[in-house]
């Protein structure tokens, strides 16, 4: 009886969605086309991996390279050069994550206070400014500065009798050089998303607080704050699951051999051995690990989230 029944249904549901397919053409295409991109650079590349597990030659050609299982990764682990980059890498991320984090909530919190319009919105270009130069002319930028010979900051340091630094050039100083510029380019653009999740709490919130007598940093800190804590808890499980990630690009431009010791990530390290040394299968290792621990970052920091704050991606 049950059986006859669901034979019954399942042609009228293939019908209905025949239907709203036809139907509604035009939105399947606009949903086709992203997920066609999607899989042609996303999931297709995918196919690459199998290089991890190859001992592969240029002219042997992908499928002839000889499988050599997860002997790769063997020598990922036991590579003291690897386990040094790694530990540069954790490191220049926790920094990030702990002193340029908590700066675009900062300034969207002040921006947000803000009740001249002109002045917001000069305000607001000023800081967005620097997302949209390259590194490369950050890199110019942040080397007149710190120039130990020319430099502003040298030059303010011998005005007060202390001796010129080679920021740049010194181990003790490289990292925060990273996070420093870092913060000076994204901080601006970064508070966007924050300033938009503000615009979704009540301003009757406010008020009603202000009658309480609640001050400016009561009603941020028991207001504004837990208006926008989804959206934090957001950014920072994405965070989370970045810390392997590194820019490369910066950390180019910016190290040299004098601190390859604190400044040589992840990024540096895949493209010195991958496309300079060749060592494509080791370097292909290299990236699936890095990927592997960063989706099981991100599962963590997101069951560590919703269990404590009752808030996750998902």
């Amino acid at each position: 009886m049950l059986g006859a029944i669901d034979m019954g249904l399942a042609p009228s549901r293939k019908n209905n969605l025949s239907k709203r397919i036809i139907q509604h053409w035009d939105l399947y295409m606009l949903i086709a086309i992203p997920l066609l991109v999607l899989l042609v650079y996303s999931y297709v590349p995918m196919v690459g991996v199998a290089l991890a597990f190859k001992n592969y030659k240029v002219f042997d050609g992908f499928m002839a390279s000889k499988w050599v299982g997860l002997d790769n990764f063997r020598v990922l682990f036991s590579d003291p050069k690897f386990l040094s980059v790694l530990g540069n890498t954790l490191l220049i991320n926790l920094y990030k994550l702990i002193f340029q984090f908590p700066l675009p909530i900062i300034l969207a919190l002040l921006l947000n206070e803000v009740r001249k319009g002109f002045v917001k919105r000069i305000t607001q270009t000023l800081t967005y400014l620097p997302h949209f130069l390259s590194w490369v002319v950050i890199a110019g930028v942040f080397v007149d500065i710190l120039s130990p010979s020319t430099g502003i900051v040298n030059s303010l340091l011998r005005s007060l009798g202390i001796s010129p630094i080679q920021f740049l050039g010194d181990e003790g100083f490289f990292r925060s050089v990273l996070v420093t510029s870092t913060a000076w380019k994204e901080t601006g653009w970064s508070a966007i998303i924050y300033l938009a999740a503000l615009t979704s709490i009540d301003p009757e919130l406010y008020a009603a607080a202000e009658v309480d007598g609640a001050g400016k940093l009561k009603q941020i800190w028991h207001i504004t704050l837990p208006g926008i804590a989804s959206t934090i808890v957001f950014i920072i499980i994405l965070r989370i699951s970045q810390m392997l990630g590194s820019d490369t690009e910066q950390v180019l431009l910016f190290y040299n051999p004098l601190v390859y010791k604190v400044g040589d990530v992840i990024g540096t390290f895949v493209y010195r051995e991958g496309i300079l040394n060749a060592s494509y299968s080791y370097t292909t290792a290299v990236g699936l690990f890095t990927s592997v621990i960063g989706f099981t970052l991100l599962i963590i920091a997101n069951k560590v989230s919703s269990k404590y704050s009752n808030r996750g991606i998902w």
